[in-house]
Order: structure tokens, then sequence, then C-alpha cells
């Protein structure tokens, strides 16, 4: 499984820009009028890691193959988005698949680049994308609830749209419920206000690195949510560079991380993901996984027939793979474990499944 962002904001926000600069391409319009992204981008990126660079070398592998993230751009929501209003409404099933929302605001100020409320204000542009996919979320529960498909219910999921359709009718998001069954239930949903979110802050180049008063008011008032800041136009320099400039850039704007990195770090801590490697001569390889997958349900991922013959994981910590070499010399040294069906995966886990045929 490969982590999948969808980008939400109001129009003229820097959307597209971040999305060319976090895809490097051209994929996305990038103007200055609103509705400029007409239709949904989507980007696929290898996710940059160190450790599967190191292991492909160690390895001399002949492939080496990064997990993924993916990135949907939609056209930017106005005021009224869930009832028609502007182009945003009709993209939003484009996002109801992916793992977390990206909300990006603008932080900065510019006469060159208009806003479509006329004014640089993130807390209302936050609060205006939160009403909107609360709206669009209120017509899917009223449609299941139609009289002709809620005969199709059970009454236990009557009772839970019905609890989630009076929180979102309050102006608050829904909490997922602890029960595994109605959790499931409502992931089928696609419901966009109940999807974990990031807070991405676009600021000018001059706030990069301190933030300014826009930036404060968001933490003071999102202090539990995850905020990364980004300079989409940075970004958007930085990938235009080969790796040399690119190092020598980002020292001298005070970078240390892409926002690409930044976002990936962000999203895997939201969502509690985890990376594990396969690495040999002819691959070497990341996966993603949530934090503690059982084995079986890890060698499923790399393929479906694999979860069910599972017999047992051979596993070296990365370190290990990394100071003796291979699978075979860590064997031969008492660094290798067998594993059974109990074991949870760690990150960094170097992995050799053995199954039945």
């Amino acid at each position: 499984m490969g982590l999948r962002c969808g980008i939400v904001g109001l129009p003229n926000v820097g959307k597209s820009t971040l999305f060319n600069a976090l895809t490097n391409s051209s994929k996305a319009q990038a103007e200055n009028f609103p509705f400029c992204t007409i239709d949904p981008n989507i980007g696929i990126v290898p996710v940059p890691d160190d450790r599967l660079d190191k292991l492909s070398e160690i390895s001399k592998s002949k492939k080496k193959i990064n997990t993924t993230i993916s990135f949907v751009d939609i056209a930017g929501l106005v005021k009224g988005a869930s009832k028609g209003e502007g182009l945003g409404n009709k993209f939003l099933s484009h996002i109801r698949e992916v793992d977390a929302i990206i909300h990006l605001v603008r932080c900065f100020d510019s006469e060159k680049i208009q806003h479509v409320n006329s004014k640089i204000n993130p807390l209302n542009d936050l609060e205006s994308i939160k009403t909107e996919l609360i709206l669009s979320d209120i017509d899917i529960i009223l449609k299941k609830l139609e009289k002709n498909k809620k005969k199709l219910l059970k009454k236990e999921e009557i009772s839970l749209l019905e609890k989630s359709l009076k929180s979102l009718n309050d102006g608050k998001e829904i909490i997922l419920p602890e029960a595994k069954q109605e959790r499931k239930f409502l992931s089928t949903l696609g419901l966009l206000s109940v999807k974990p979110k990031i807070i991405v802050c676009n600021v000018d180049e001059n706030s990069l690195s301190r933030g300014n008063k826009y930036t404060e008011n968001i933490k003071e008032n999102y202090s539990n949510e995850r905020i990364v800041i980004i300079c989409a136009d940075i970004e958007d320099q930085i990938m235009g560079l080969d790796r040399n400039e690119r190092e020598s850039f980002m020292k001298e704007v005070g970078l240390d991380k892409t926002g690409l990195n930044k976002l990936i770090r962000a999203g895997y801590d939201l969502l509690n993901l985890d990376t594990f490697f396969t690495s040999g001569p002819e691959e070497s390889r990341a996966w993603t996984i949530k934090k503690d997958t059982l084995a079986p349900k890890a060698a499923g991922v790399i393929h479906s027939d694999f979860e069910k013959n599972f017999i047992r994981a051979e596993v070296v910590s990365y370190e290990d793979f990394i100071k003796y070499g291979s699978m075979e010399k860590c064997k031969e040294i008492g660094k290798l474990r067998i594993e059974g069906k109990d074991y949870q995966i760690k990150d960094g886990d170097v992995l050799h499944f053995r199954v039945n045929p």
C-alpha cells in the first residue's frame, strides 16, 4: 500500500503550484485566477528513503523500487461548493478514497495574487473548507437514509448514521467509533470530514524558517492538528534543480528537508505507518504497512497468496543488514531471527517470507 493524500483548499492558495512541486511535474495549471485547475490531477511520487538506497547498493540489486505517495489536486473549493457553487464540489468524489487530506491555506500577503475572499484569513479559510466537507458528508448520509435504501441497512447502521448526521448538523466532525464493525461501515461511505488531516501553511520565502502571524494563529487554534509550513514557490524551484544544486539551494534558504519529505513524515506519523524492506541481487524494495502489522498480513502486501500460505518470516534489522552485508551473513553470525504468525513487523525490518507453494 502507498500513502494517498488529497489536496483541498480555496482557489488561488497555491494548490497547483504545490502539486507540481511535490510531483515534479507541470500537470496542474497554476495561474492567478480562481478555478484554474478544472480536472483533478493525480501524481504518484516515489518516497525517498536513504535506507533503501543503501540496501540496494549493498545487495547490488538490479532494480530499486521505492514505496509511493499519491497526491490528488482538485479544483478550489468555495463557499457553497457542496451545493454546486464553483467547481470544487463535483471533484470531491475524487478524494473520497484517499488516506488523508491536506488542507492547504494561504499564509502570505501579496497584491499580485488575488484571494477569492479579498482578504487573507487562514482561520476563516480552514472553517470554509471544514464546512464544505461536512455539508458534502451530510448529503451522502441523507442519501443513504432515503426510504428505498434504508430497507437495506441494519438497525445498528441506521442508528450510527443518524448519530453521525446529528454531529454533522451541529457543525462537528464525526468521531469514529471504537467498534471495529461500525468503523468499517463508516469507512465504506467515503466520508471526508472523518479523514485524518494535515494543515499545510503556504508561506512566502521570508516566513519559511520562523513562520508569521498567520501560522502562529493556526498553531494556536489548531494545536491538536499536524501542521506543516511550506513555501510552494520555493518547493517548485527546488524540484527544478539537480541533486547537488538542490542541496546548496536548500542550505541557502535555511531548509534541512524538502516539503515532500515533511509531508511524508507527517503523513506516516498521522496514519501510524511503517516501512519494511526486501533486498537481494534481483531487487531491493520498500513496502508500506500499518504499525504493528502481523507478519502474515505484511506478507500479503507483497502478494495476497503470501498471507494465506504464510509459514514464517526471516527477519534482520536494517542496521545488522548494513553491517554484515546480506541475509546469509546475518544468518551465519546469529543475527537472523525466525518469526511466526504473531510477530509484529518493526520499521526498518529486512524480511524474507517463507510460504507454502
